[in-house]
């Protein structure tokens, strides 16, 4: 049986302070469509891997900074919720919000920027989870590398957001 280890203190405070995963792609549609999907977490749920539901909370029905919403995830058998707060909600160019679980855990940053016919979306998440709670969130979420894995998320999510957008 191998240990959950807390991570390595230098290696996690340089986690922490650039984006721990990220992911862009071109895309043939205008920012404000874009942004209409991205900053939408009901609808985004169809597209990601891990968050397969969501639903706004207090009376939120779109995307308004201090709107929150409740994400619903799974990774095989490993079912978790997390609990989202929008901190930037400027259409057509920036969706942002934070994820709570009991402690912050991330920061995610959906920025479109006009490019030819269409745009260029960029995704970001930042880690938000303190050090001693790494090991909790593997008990969890059943996902050692997250930072791999968000990585590899994201380019499937992009990819599928790209060709339902595009029509494919």
């Amino acid at each position: 049986m191998t240990l959950i280890r807390m991570p390595d203190k230098q290696a996690y405070a340089e986690a922490y302070a650039r984006p721990f995963a990220e992911g862009e792609v071109t895309v043939d549609a205008s920012p404000e469509a874009v942004y209409g999907l991205v900053s939408d977490p009901v609808a985004m749920a169809a597209f990601a891997e891990e968050f397969y539901r969501a639903r706004w909370l207090r009376g939120a029905t779109e995307a308004g900074v201090g709107n929150r919403f409740l994400g619903s995830n799974r990774n095989g058998w490993h079912r978790w919720v997390t609990y989202a707060t929008v901190t930037a909600a400027e259409p057509g160019r920036l969706f942002a919000y934070r994820v709570r679980f009991v402690v912050p855990i991330s920061r995610w940053e959906y920025e479109i920027t006009p490019e030819g016919a269409g745009c260029r979306l960029a995704v970001r998440n930042w880690l938000r989870a303190p050090r001693w709670f790494v090991p909790i969130a593997i008990l969890i979420t059943g996902e050692p590398d997250r930072a791999g894995t968000n990585t590899t998320n994201i380019a499937t999510t992009l990819a599928r957001l790209k060709a339902h957008i595009e029509g494919r």
